[in-house]
């Protein structure tokens, strides 16, 4: 396949050095998913290209590529680069975290789709100030789908019942209403945590209003998604295991 040179939107979430002034990084675009460029002499003490090349920074890339392996970089335009995360360890982990996430699920140069928005939706609300571990929730429980694993949250998956209490079976893949509780595996959660667990995986993230959740329901939540990816998915994020740790400080 022929070099194409493509101008692509996105951000860039990850980076790292390559021989001895390159840089790796990776950008999520909306054009065609995650992709891994090459900013060559990005090290060099008077390069351009050092604070392009810093987490976080949205823009316009031109990209040399065969749109797959490493594609090169070329120019840049309209940057908007968000130095308030690097004041903040816990909103950058957070921010780090959910990129990761969709990173894993996808596949390079393929678009993403909906998953685009969803996470760049996230982020904008996380630096907004908008309740970052809800925000983290809500992108875990959409990405379901993106690993193959969408959990039916609309309605009971053994009757189609839409209204009443509620528990999550991990075996089921979904919500079962308590016309089953005694016949189903489940995970024994709270009502409440069943419906938050449903709102923040149906609703579409820019029709979210303000989310104010108690930290302890907030906290029974996480324990269940974490279960939910657990069982699953298993996944082992660097981001995840360094988020956890960070919030036990």
């Amino acid at each position: 396949m022929a070099f194409e040179l493509l101008e692509v939107h996105g951000i860039i979430y990850k980076r790292q050095k390559y021989q001895e002034a390159d840089l790796l990084a990776k950008l999520l675009t909306r054009e065609l998913g995650p992709v891994t460029v090459i900013l060559k002499g990005a090290l060099r003490p008077k390069s351009k290209l050092a604070s392009v090349a810093l987490p976080f920074t949205e823009g316009t890339f031109t990209i040399l590529t065969k749109r797959r392996g490493i594609s090169q970089f070329r120019t840049y335009k309209d940057l908007v680069q968000h130095d308030e995360l690097f004041g903040d360890l816990l909103a950058s982990a957070y921010a780090s975290f959910i990129f990761d996430l969709l990173d894993h699920a996808a596949v390079e140069y393929q678009p993403v789709g909906k998953y685009y928005q969803l996470v760049m939706t996230a982020f904008h609300r996380m630096l907004a100030g908008d309740d970052l571990e809800m925000l983290s929730q809500i992108v875990q429980l959409q990405l379901l789908e993106a690993y193959g694993v969408k959990p039916e949250l609309s309605c009971c998956l053994v009757c189609g019942k839409v209204q009443g209490t509620f528990d999550y079976s991990i075996s089921l893949g979904g919500v079962v209403c308590s016309d089953h509780f005694a016949r189903v595996q489940r995970m024994h959660l709270a009502p409440k945590t069943v419906a938050l667990l449903r709102t923040l995986g149906l609703v579409p993230i820019d029709r979210l209003g303000s989310i104010q959740i108690d930290d302890q329901l907030k906290e029974q939540s996480r324990q269940a998604i974490d279960l939910i990816y657990q069982e699953t998915v298993d996944l082992n994020l660097r981001t995840k295991k360094f988020l956890d740790e960070l919030k036990t400080l």
